[in-house]
């Protein structure tokens, strides 16, 4: 798992801010840029190449002890047991093919959609990672439904992806990008709390 340090100060405030602000109140867009004929293919094949989920774990006896922390970490948020459980080992699987921490990616969809798959916010960001409509045409098909679980996580996941490569690994700095909001650390301190204050694992 990648180590992600947040010095205190900032972690209290992020922390705050997340246990007070609604997840509609986070949810961005992320900007239409121009991108590489190179960068557009790779994403592309991110996107398009659909898998069977399951569980990344070197050892079958972790992934089922991560699966099952993490299934009552997430039932304030989701009821249904095996939904959660769905939703968890999609999760899983989508960030860990996309390179990315699959506990910062908890995070941030709770920042987003509070875990809510038909989530919409008020510029039209959709599902679990809130993903603009318009990375279909970039990245994706027109037939893409974002509102579905496994597209939803590999556009967002493969776009966060996409940032911290433009960033450097600076992962404030993409997760600014991913909310369309770089140059303010609002958002990025509101993800690295979530991730601190519920979705840490070792």
């Amino acid at each position: 798992m990648t180590n992600i340090l947040l010095p205190r100060r900032r972690f209290v405030q992020a922390a705050a801010l997340g246990l007070c602000a609604p997840a509609s109140v986070w949810a961005g867009a992320q900007r239409e840029e121009t991108l590489s004929d190179d960068v557009a293919s790779v994403m592309r094949s991110s996107v398009n190449n659909v898998n069977p989920p399951r569980l990344v774990f070197a050892k079958a006896a972790d992934g089922e002890r991560w699966l099952a922390d993490m299934s009552a970490r997430l039932s304030r948020f989701v009821a249904d047991e095996y939904a959660r459980r769905r939703m968890l080992i999609n999760i899983q699987y989508e960030s860990s093919r996309a390179g990315l921490d699959t506990q910062l990616i908890l995070g941030l969809i709770e920042v987003e959609s509070a875990f809510r798959q038909y989530a919409i916010s008020s510029v039209g960001a959709r599902g679990l990672m809130q993903v603009m409509p318009f990375w279909q045409r970039y990245i994706g098909r027109p037939e893409h439904n974002l509102f579905d679980i496994r597209t939803n996580l590999r556009y967002g996941c493969t776009i966060l992806r996409h940032y911290r490569n433009r960033e450097n690994g600076n992962m404030p700095r993409a997760l600014a990008r991913y909310n369309g909001s770089l140059g303010r650390s609002t958002y990025s301190d509101a993800v690295l709390g979530a991730w601190q204050r519920r979705w840490q694992w070792s």
